[in-house]
């Protein structure tokens, strides 16, 4: 007689990943978010993005092929418990691929925070090769175009509209018809951020949480760079939680340089900054640092595909064994990383 096999064990539910406030915007976030810049177009500066997305095997970057990953992705980070989504208009179709998942998943107003980001154009035509993938304009006209076509997609989900990477040298900060129009729509409901890039980050961020309108701060949120090798903005973005701005971390894993695709985490390394996590990956380790700040909200994870997402996830039980001193051993001068950064190629 042959004794029937037993059942498979249903896989363990994830913990529910705990909430928390974003700033004083009203708004929760999870620990970890998820980024779309990654899948809603064709072409990004990730290390590997190509071979996550089966180019040169005349598969996986049409936009039928494209939504379908977001959405498994999406379906897999609202697995995972993750509680905030953040999207660009210069993501490719990325506000349209969220906004198609959020409606066919019954994903009701609030259930996850979602931001997006104004002030770059995508101008790729869905090509990887294309000599320019998205032009920059913080000027009023972007603004009032954009904003509706946000909004027109995302609407009721849509709950944090950012400057997408403010400058100094933007003059955004100084342009009075942009932020009275964005006051207005703060004043409206809508939260209103912005999004930091290059070396001087620190600059940008503490001069962007001293504008006010109507004696309140306009901007709630700040995204800015801060991963193992990039630190340089640490102490604006802690002086912005200590004054409730909402801090959300973005690239933590340097375009996938902190990863086992890069040359900076090697075994020894990892074991050097999670010394009681054996068999850890980098990208875990170079998230959970991130987390280990006590001035971050939210990071987000760009992971392209599921498989790296759940990875990223773990970073979780990683972070109370972070030794920080180790972390901050990596730490390169700005200029150079946003150097390096800028000679990586669209894939």
């Amino acid at each position: 007689m042959v004794t029937p096999a037993a059942p498979p064990t249903p896989p363990t539910p994830p913990t529910p990943m705990p909430r928390r406030p974003l700033g004083r915007t009203g708004l929760s976030v999870t620990p970890i978010g998820l980024g779309l810049a990654a899948l809603g177009r064709p072409g990004y500066i990730d290390l590997g993005h190509g071979d996550d997305l089966g180019h040169g095997r005349h598969a996986g970057h049409g936009v039928a092929e494209m939504e379908a990953r977001t959405h498994e992705v999406l379906d897999a980070a609202a697995a995972l418990g993750i509680g905030y989504l953040d999207a660009a208009r210069s993501y490719g179709r990325s506000e349209e691929f969220l906004a198609g998942w959020l409606a066919s998943r019954g994903i009701a107003a609030g259930q996850v925070t979602v931001g997006t980001k104004w002030g770059y154009t995508y101008t790729a035509g869905w090509r990887i090769d294309a000599e320019q993938h998205e032009v920059k304009d913080h000027s009023l006209a972007t603004l009032e175009r954009q904003w509706p076509e946000s909004t027109a997609l995302l609407g009721r989900w849509l709950s944090l509209s950012q400057v997408h990477s403010a400058t100094l040298e933007s003059g955004i900060l100084d342009d009075d018809a942009v932020i009275d129009r964005l006051a207005e729509h703060r004043d409206a409901g809508t939260a209103i951020g912005l999004t930091t890039t290059g070396p001087a980050q620190a600059d940008t961020i503490a001069r962007a949480i001293t504008i006010e309108r109507g004696g309140e701060r306009v901007f709630a949120t700040v995204q800015a760079t801060w991963n193992l090798l990039e630190r340089s903005a640490g102490s604006a973005l802690a002086d912005a939680h200590d004054a409730g701005v909402g801090v959300i971390v973005k690239e933590a894993v340097a375009n996938g340089r902190l990863t086992e695709r890069g040359a900076v985490l090697d075994a020894e390394t990892v074991t050097s900054i999670a010394p009681g996590s054996a068999g850890a990956r980098p990208d875990q380790v170079a998230l959970a640092a991130v987390l280990a700040q006590p001035w971050v909200d939210v990071v987000l994870s760009g992971a392209a595909t599921v498989a790296h997402l759940r990875s990223n996830v773990a970073a979780l039980d990683l972070v109370a064994g972070i030794d920080l001193d180790a972390a901050a051993a990596l730490a390169v001068p700005a200029p150079r990383y946003w150097s390096e950064r800028g000679r990586m190629a669209w894939n």
